[in-house]
């Protein structure tokens, strides 16, 4: 492992203790699959440091971490799979678990915040899904430099669509996002990102539009 890989099994093991090592260790290696772009160890990082700046407490932090890990580690959009890679990673994420003797209930909490992001819509009860969503959704309101990293990124993951496929599909994903009345959940979310985050995906938007 390079340095940063041994930093977040040092969260890893912080989190699941040193007895599940490997499971961490299993899990940086799907992070650095070959077909990553975008979901890489690179945005767990930034996931995982963005729960800490969102600074608001989660009635389940460890399940809110756990799902972090988990909610990226199935990622193949070519995959022959009638299961989505929301759900294939949330049972992963279970199965693993289980296997290290969690509680059930976080087992159970963890499962469900994976599903949650598959549209990042959680309800407005579940605070521990409005932090992880939005810090899955972080990256929206980078710095503009990144921001355009990130579009590059993504569309690396998709190069088996021609452009002609994806600018329709990317645009309407992002105006779906945009016609929310706010796109970010909780109120440190807001405060950090809503702003920019809208400022970004109309840049996009517009350059999409555009020529190819």
């Amino acid at each position: 492992m390079d340095q940063k890989a041994d930093s977040l099994l040092a969260d890893w093991i912080r989190l699941a203790g040193p007895d599940n090592a490997q499971y961490g260790r299993d899990l940086i290696a799907r992070y650095q699959e070959n077909h990553r772009h975008y979901h890489t160890t690179e945005h767990l990082r930034h996931i995982l440091g963005t729960l800490d700046r969102l600074g608001e407490a989660a009635p389940d932090p460890d399940a809110v971490r756990y799902a972090a890990w988990f909610h990226d580690v199935v990622y193949d959009i070519a995959a022959d799979s009638p299961l989505s890679n929301e759900e294939r990673s949330a049972r992963l994420a279970e199965n693993v678990l289980k296997a290290m003797h969690a509680d059930p209930a976080l087992i159970t909490e963890t499962g469900r915040l994976v599903r949650v992001t598959a549209d990042h819509r959680p309800d407005t009860r579940h605070v521990n899904g409005q932090i992880l969503c939005d810090a899955d959704l972080a990256i929206l309101g980078a710095d503009p430099d990144d921001y355009l990293r990130y579009c590059a990124q993504v569309r690396e993951e998709y190069r088996v669509y021609p452009d002609d496929q994806f600018r329709p599909g990317r645009t309407a994903v992002l105006r779906t996002i945009l016609d929310r009345p706010a796109i970010f959940r909780t109120g440190a979310g807001r405060d950090l990102f809503e702003d920019a985050a809208r400022r970004n995906i109309k840049a996009e938007i517009d350059r999409l539009a555009g020529p190819a």
